[in-house]
């Protein structure tokens, strides 16, 4: 299916900034929008903001005097590096259905999920095409699966020779080395965060005289971090 890259072009400066979203918009040879977006950390409300820009993309079809039949399907694909939806999964697709029947009310929209973490290697079929494309976003060992995985996939295999290539170019590697600091530094931010987060409720608990163990326990600190905080605040 032929579709055509409407955002083709990505700011280099994008690449190692603290933006841990990257979206491509595409339309299919029939007119189909899809929007797909890589995720690598969690910015909650991820449902509401999946709806959200899918509406905006449905509605943003029509021009002024157009009919509502003119709407082409919208396809949203998230694709997360962490785990987001409540099951053992790692790919969900949603529509929209009747509750009792399963009745497709219309097929316009199509929201999938792939949450990577949940993909394992060893039980998942290396023949399914949605596995081996997981796998190659996932970042597996070269030396285990990579050659098996290419098997007779030509798209797949040239997607390899391409990182390939952009893995011994300096500026490449550069973008990805300031990139992959960009990652980590904002994780230590979010980490440091949510060690704040504990802290204030580990405070608030013992000034109400909550004991040091439950203290503990409730705010996710240690003992000994729960029985530091009692010392400096007394």
């Amino acid at each position: 299916m032929c579709c055509w890259i409407l955002n083709p072009y990505i700011d280099k400066n994008a690449l190692h900034d603290k933006q841990s979203i990257l979206d491509i918009l595409a339309r299919t040879a029939d007119g189909k929008q899809v929007n797909i977006e890589i995720q690598l950390f969690n910015r909650y409300d991820n449902e509401k903001r999946t709806l959200y820009y899918w509406s905006k993309m449905y509605a943003g079809q029509l021009e002024e005097g157009q009919k509502y039949k003119d709407l082409k399907k919208t396809i949203t694909i998230n694709i997360l590096n962490f785990s987001f939806i409540p099951n053992g999964r790692y790919y969900n697709l949603f529509h929209l259905r009747e509750d009792h029947t399963g009745l497709l009310l219309n097929d316009d929209i199509e929201i999938h999920f792939l949450e990577l973490p949940k993909l394992q290697e060893q039980s998942v079929s290396l023949s399914d095409k949605l596995v081996k494309w997981s796998l190659f976003l996932k970042g597996v060992d070269k030396s285990e699966l990579w050659e098996v995985i290419a098997m007779n996939e030509p798209a797949l295999q040239k997607a390899m020779d391409t990182l390939e290539f952009l893995s011994q170019d300096e500026e490449s590697r550069r973008l990805y080395e300031m990139r992959q600091k960009a990652l980590h530094d904002e994780a230590s931010m979010i980490d440091g965060a949510k060690e704040e987060a504990r802290r204030e409720i580990a405070v608030k608990l013992l000034k109400r005289g909550t004991t040091v163990s439950d203290t503990a326990e409730i705010s996710g600190l240690s003992e000994v971090e729960v029985q530091k905080l009692k010392i400096e605040i007394h």
